[in-house]
């Protein structure tokens, strides 16, 4: 290429450099005024604050919140819009991204958890105390021992009693003179000594005393103690045997002192032994001991149910679950309440597709449910799953938590 092309070629090259300066210079000052025209008029701040502390409002753009972080503006619109509807907003789409549950809050029987352990021992409430009713001696002794087993009416002892023998003569001999009124007062008297109608009846059909008395067992059970020996003297009220019914045994069930308030008299409980596998027995809740084992920490807490059969054995080993006693709370499942240390809070679901925390007093918990004892009303949605992530959000706008006992 000679000279003369070489500048006509970079004459050339300059020309399309400025065509397209130009032309770029004229585009961008095109958009730009543009852009300056469509600009929206400028939005009214009212404070400015920081999202992690969303109580603490600042005059200026430069301050710094109590977390050392910039503040950004607050504008009267936002504003606006939070104090007509306290709450927080999630997209149709980003709800079925989180996988939210709402729950309804319901009415029921709270499931209870709490299970221990006992012994069963003798209804001590059910004992009976064989005596003689009058000096004498015994002249017979049946074949008993401490630890049999009797049923109601068994024989103890035959035991001479020759005051009854004297008083059982006398009315004999009131009874010939043919005086009603005399006759009646003595047969009184023989009742009060401890004379039977039976035996009274037979001396009356028979006219012959009878001082000899066996003495029978008044209820049904385990014989604990058998003092009757035969040829001994007997005093009047002394004992010959004690004997402790089987027909419903205790269970004297160790609660922890930290569960004791889960526990009530009347409380129903369910009772199961390794003895018979797969069985269980209804008991009830007849009472709670008032000293506590200073050792375990623990509370005896007193059932009683039917021993059928009588195969429940004192000192036997058992378990027993209480029941709530059937009565009916407001539940929601635990894992809607939020427990942040300070407070307990749930994550409400309101109609118009919103969310806002809400301060909850909570109860017992059992088989996943909770109690919540104020805060909640029948019916009202709570969120189940995804709640921790409304509570963030909420926390980040400034959503106030709805209080205990309603208010805004």
């Amino acid at each position: 290429m000679d000279a003369k092309q070489a500048v006509r070629w970079g004459a050339g090259v300059l020309a399309i450099a400025l065509v397209a300066g130009g032309g770029y210079w004229i585009g961008q000052r095109g958009r730009t005024a543009s852009e300056a025209g469509s600009t929206p008029a400028a939005r009214k701040i009212l404070y400015w604050y920081d999202p992690m502390v969303p109580t603490e409002h600042y005059d200026n753009p430069n301050s710094l919140s109590s977390m050392g972080m910039k503040t950004i503006p607050k504008y009267a619109d936002e504003a606006g819009a939070a104090n007509a509807a306290p709450g927080v907003s999630i997209d149709p789409a980003a709800r079925q991204n989180l996988g939210l549950r709402v729950v309804e809050a319901q009415m029921g029987v709270l499931p209870s958890t709490l299970a221990v352990t006992g012994t069963i021992d003798f209804n001590q409430r059910n004992v009976a105390i064989v005596q003689a009713r009058s000096g004498g001696f015994v002249t017979r002794v049946y074949g008993r021992a401490p630890g049999d087993v009797i049923g109601a009416g068994a024989s103890i002892a035959d035991v001479q009693l020759p005051e009854w023998g004297g008083a059982q003569g006398e009315f004999l001999a009131v009874r010939r003179l043919g005086r009603p009124d005399l006759t009646a007062a003595a047969r009184q008297r023989l009742r009060l000594m401890g004379m039977s109608d039976g035996l009274i009846a037979q001396v009356e059909r028979t006219g012959r005393t009878n001082g000899t008395v066996t003495i029978t067992s008044p209820i049904a059970g385990v014989i604990q103690t058998l003092d009757a020996r035969t040829g001994m003297t007997l005093a009047p009220g002394q004992t010959l045997a004690q004997v402790t019914g089987i027909g419903t045994v205790w269970l004297n069930a160790a609660v922890p002192e930290a569960q004791a308030g889960m526990v009530k008299i009347g409380q129903s409980g369910q009772v199961t032994l390794a003895a018979f596998p797969g069985q269980s027995f209804a008991g009830r809740v007849i009472g709670i001991l008032p000293t506590a084992q200073a050792d375990s920490r623990t509370l005896t807490v007193r059932i009683e149910f039917a021993n059928p059969r009588g195969r429940l054995r004192p000192g036997m080993f058992a378990s027993v679950a209480f029941g709530d006693g059937g009565a009916p709370a407001l539940l929601v499942p635990s894992e809607a309440v939020i427990r942040t240390g300070a407070r307990t809070l749930v994550m409400l679901a309101l109609a118009d597709g919103r969310y806002r925390p809400a301060e909850v007093r909570t109860g017992r918990e059992g088989g996943g449910m909770t109690e919540i004892i104020a805060g909640l009303t029948r019916g009202e949605r709570v969120v189940a799953s995804g709640q921790f992530l409304l509570d963030s959000e909420a926390s980040l706008t400034g959503v106030p938590a709805r209080p205990i006992g309603g208010g805004k």
